[in-house]
């Protein structure tokens, strides 16, 4: 009796270490908590999520110098390839997990090679926050950024 216990806590304990967050809400950028690495930071970085999973829906709204800008992207977080278009060029990327960490790759085509993205989300303070980092890659070399978003 004391073993079946003994099991049954450890899957429970097993399964909650592994739940995976829905990110469905209005989301916004914390800019005290965000870093741009050596790019200027948007005034405005808003986000609305709708995530039933497997099914992930996006879309951002970003203004500052160069004005306001508007993506909408899906993916599909059991690792099957999709296609997005974001200003008219075709990024294609996969969504899958890595614990309770949803990883997005990406990958857009540029005159110079390809722009490689690797999103890491992170959920933070009980589902309040994500943190998002970034490594962004091309023939410019490697960048790593935060995004730290707040649920409104």
């Amino acid at each position: 009796m004391r073993s079946l216990f003994l099991s049954l806590a450890l899957l429970a304990a097993a399964t909650v270490a592994f739940a995976k967050p829905n990110f469905t809400g209005q989301w916004k950028m914390d800019s005290a908590k965000s870093d741009w690495a050596q790019f200027p930071a948007p005034e405005r970085f808003d986000r609305k999520i709708t995530h039933t999973d497997p099914n992930l829906e996006m879309s951002t709204t970003q203004s500052g110098q160069q004005g306001e800008v508007t993506t909408e992207l899906k993916y599909i977080t059991d690792g099957r390839e999709t296609t997005n278009t974001i200003r008219g060029i075709e990024t294609k990327g996969t969504a899958k997990w890595d614990g309770d960490v949803l990883v997005i790759e990406s990958a857009r085509p540029t005159p110079n090679g390809d722009i490689k993205i690797l999103e890491r989300w992170t959920s933070v303070n009980d589902g309040k926050a994500i943190q998002l980092e970034f490594k962004v890659s091309g023939g410019f070399g490697e960048v790593n950024m935060k995004i730290h978003l707040d649920k409104q």
